[in-house]
């Protein structure tokens, strides 16, 4: 299902004064005016304000909630990508279901969300806390009465026997319609909030225990798994102040709380910034230190091709063969100083040309009768011919050791 509710800026200012981003989750149950209240709240600490406001059906409908979670996300990625700043979420009543577990799922890639992974990676690094007013509230079925009508209606004048039940008919339909699926989406609910500890950012939650909408255990249930699974949380809780109505009630200690936990947030943003900079020069030199290195190797490896393909050089090295046939006597050092290693190549007679057959026709002659070949006279253990084909063709002596 498309739509969803609406999100727009509250406050958007292009001043480099400007401390970060609050993303407020707003719901049906809060008014209009009491959302201004808070982005000038926020305006006057210096953080600009964006605003997600959803649908009623938001809570009962994921699509919708994930149709809205996705515009949030996209007009985020768009500013933080003009300047990176840290990122608040807050969220008010029953926002968190309506909307802001879609966002989490979004950015950790969990769920049936997907975005590209750089504007993943671009939000998560972003985060920097977590603000929950009157919130989270667990979606039960004898909870759903209480929020099926709009707040103006709950307040009109007439019989609140008859209000009451007009809502708790509508909820019981609702629940009636949603039975089998209702419960699962409350679990994956729950589990993704839990989940966003991975964000390493810190939490305030305000609450009251004369909130009827919020009841108070189910927070304080809450706040001890997030301590639980490691999260930094601070729990401020009064005791005369309706739902959604604390900063109404008891302005200086909510404004005071609120100003530490953004204060914190710009603290650990800053330091995760900075962690990502020394990461990121580290794996610089890195980069750099085998750049040098892959040159230096393709510099000698040319250095080496020059030196043995050379036209006038001969480059001698020790085979194979030569260190598994084994020796008696003598090492690899004085066999390399006994062999030639770079000497010019002079003009050669081939034996197969006009020239070479003439000469082998007139000195070599054609009756070999009487010649007296003896294997056992040989040049260090060879035979004389063998010795003699195997010599430089210029007389140029050869050393080597027998290997027999």
């Amino acid at each position: 299902m498309m739509g969803g509710g609406s999100v727009y800026w509250g406050r958007k200012e292009k001043s480099k004064e400007v401390k970060g981003i609050v993303v407020i989750f707003a719901w049906i149950s809060i008014h209009e005016k009491h959302l201004a209240n808070y982005m000038d709240l926020y305006s006057s600490m210096g953080w600009n304000s964006l605003v997600a406001r959803a649908d009623f059906l938001n809570a009962f409908y994921p699509e919708r909630a994930m149709s809205l979670a996705f515009v949030l996300v996209n007009e985020l990625i768009e500013e933080l990508k003009i300047r990176t700043c840290p990122v608040v979420f807050v969220a008010f009543s029953g926002s968190p279901k309506a909307c802001m577990y879609k966002v989490f799922q979004i950015i950790q890639g969990t769920g049936e969300s997907h975005l590209n992974l750089d504007g993943n990676h671009l939000v998560r690094s972003c985060v920097s806390g977590q603000i929950y007013d009157s919130s989270p509230i667990d979606f039960a079925s004898d909870l759903n009465a209480q929020f099926v009508l709009h707040p103006s209606i709950r307040k009109m004048p007439g019989p609140s026997k008859l209000v009451s039940w007009i809502a708790k008919g509508v909820a019981s339909g609702l629940d009636g319609l949603y039975l089998t699926g209702f419960e699962s989406q409350r679990a994956e609910y729950w589990q993704t909030l839990y989940s966003s500890v991975d964000l390493d950012a810190p939490y305030l939650v305000l609450c009251s225990e004369s909130d009827e909408l919020a009841p108070y255990p189910v927070i304080n249930n809450f706040a001890q798994c997030l301590q639980e699974l490691g999260a930094d949380i601070k729990v401020v809780k009064w005791n005369g102040s309706p739902h959604l109505e604390h900063y109404k009630y008891y302005p200086i200690q909510y404004r005071a709380a609120v100003a530490s936990l953004l204060e914190k947030a710009t603290s650990v943003y800053s330091h995760r910034i900075q962690k990502l900079r020394e990461r990121n020069g580290m794996h610089d030199e890195i980069s750099e230190l085998i750049c040098d290195l892959q040159k230096a190797a393709v510099n000698s490896n040319q250095s080496f091709r020059r030196v043995a393909l050379g036209p006038s050089d001969h480059f001698f090295l020790p085979s194979s063969a030569e260190y598994h046939n084994g020796r008696e006597s003598g090492s690899l050092q004085d066999e390399q100083r006994e062999r030639p290693v770079s000497l010019p190549v002079p003009p050669s007679i081939n034996a197969h040309s006009v020239l070479g057959q003439i000469l082998f026709d007139a000195c070599v002659p054609k009756n070999i009768e009487g010649w007296d070949i003896r294997f056992s006279g040989s040049a260090k253990g060879q035979p004389f011919g063998s010795a003699r084909r195997h010599s430089p063709f210029l007389g140029i002596k050869c050393n080597r050791r027998s290997r027999l």
